[in-house]
């Protein structure tokens, strides 16, 4: 030992990080509960969980990693995937009850032991709240309901999963409804759960935006799960994108008690994948009877113009007919006159009523004043007509 060692205590590394571990074990003799961030999570095959936490409050605060050795591991992940419907995730706000241990070698490490998934779920209402509150001062909740949808919607793009339930669901009570009502739809096929979720759902609505002139409406379809499973349409971005959106969305996520931020925004929400195609079908139903309702009274309107009209029409010919026997009478009248004028001025009758007649070249005389001896004349008689000639005149 030099004479420097002597003045000074000087510590090997190992017995110093000894000394820590000491300290942590006395300061930490029983597991304590922690929250925090996952910022890493890794399934080792031995069965163990490997698990990177953080804190961070507008930049990185503390960073620790973690083990869920897998003797507890077998029990804490079923636990925790039914109570918030996945498993452990990037991102996610966890309740940790850990052991804080320390090895000379390894640092500073956590032993998770148990997990509040409570804790998790509590936190996701919290920000939902949050994204809820900042959408409102946006402007953003009636948005797209401002849209609108078609009286006969027909031709739907689609985002969904082709191998979900939900989607399947959809698809047959769409296209086999009672009606016999015919549809147009494209499946934009998009992830719909987890983290990656809402980039994949917002991809496929790009898509669907390059092409809205051949859509009615955009539905975006998730049938049911955990709290977890359905976070992600809980989304700011998502829902942005959707507040956004240049055609009407109708969402169908989920079971009939959930309500998600993007059920918010949409132009319309209906609980599950099967009750959409439920409504677009009643949509086009109660429009189609609208139609009918309206043919029929337009029908009864014709016809009962048309009755007006033949009612009209036969008023009128009676006009006519009356008018014209009005008029037949009349002139049958006048000839009546005419006749007995007629009949009056006849010779004949004259004759027969013991008269004579006297005609000049078969003209009737009224006077002598134009008569010189020498004329010829005749005189009808009742039973004889007299030819005379004139000898002499007296006046």
């Amino acid at each position: 030992m030099t004479e420097a060692e002597g003045e000074r205590h000087i510590l090997g590394l190992s017995e110093l990080l000894g000394m820590v571990r000491e300290h942590i074990e006395e300061g930490f003799p029983a597991p304590v509960w922690v929250r925090a961030e996952i910022s890493e999570v890794k399934n080792h095959p031995t069965g163990h969980c490997y698990l990177t936490l953080t804190e961070s409050d507008g930049g990185l605060k503390a960073k620790v990693p973690a083990i869920i050795w897998a003797s507890s591991y077998r029990t804490l992940r079923p636990f925790f995937a039914s109570e918030t419907g996945q498993d452990l995730q990037v991102g996610m706000n966890v309740l940790v009850l850990a052991q804080v241990q320390y090895s000379e070698l390894y640092s500073l490490s956590l032993i998770i032991s148990d997990i509040d998934p409570s804790f998790t779920i509590g936190g996701l209402e919290l920000q939902r709240r949050r994204t809820i509150e900042r959408l409102q001062q946006e402007g953003m909740m009636d948005m797209n309901a401002t849209l609108s949808l078609p009286l006969l919607p027909r031709r739907f793009a689609v985002i969904s999963a082709e191998t979900a339930a939900g989607y399947r669901d959809f698809m047959k009570h769409l296209h086999q409804n009672e009606y016999g009502f015919t549809f147009q739809t494209e499946l934009f096929q998009a992830a719909m759960q987890g983290t990656e979720a809402p980039a994949s759902i917002m991809a496929a609505m790009d898509a669907v935006a390059q092409r809205a002139d051949e859509f009615d409406a955009l539905l975006i379809l998730r049938g049911g799960g955990g709290a977890m499973d359905l976070v992600c349409f809980d989304d700011y971005e998502l829902a942005v994108n959707v507040a956004q959106f240049p055609l009407p969305v109708l969402t169908g996520v989920g079971h009939d008690h959930d309500y998600h931020v993007i059920d918010m925004v949409a132009y319309a929400n209906v609980k599950t994948p099967t009750a959409l195609a439920d409504f677009l079908v009643d949509v086009v139903a109660q429009e189609d009877l609208r139609l009918e309702s309206i043919a029929a009274r337009l029908q009864l309107a014709v016809r009962g113009k048309s009755a007006t009209e033949a009612a009209g029409f036969e008023n009128m010919r009676l006009r006519i007919v009356s008018a014209l026997q009005r008029r037949f009478d009349s002139a049958l009248t006048a000839l009546d006159k005419f006749e007995m004028r007629v009949l009056a001025a006849d010779p004949t009758r004259t004759i027969e009523k013991g008269y004579s007649i006297v005609l000049k070249d078969g003209r009737k005389l009224d006077s002598a004043a134009a008569l010189e001896p020498g004329d010829k004349l005749t005189i009808m008689m009742r039973d004889a007509s007299i030819d005379v000639t004139i000898d002499d005149i007296k006046r």
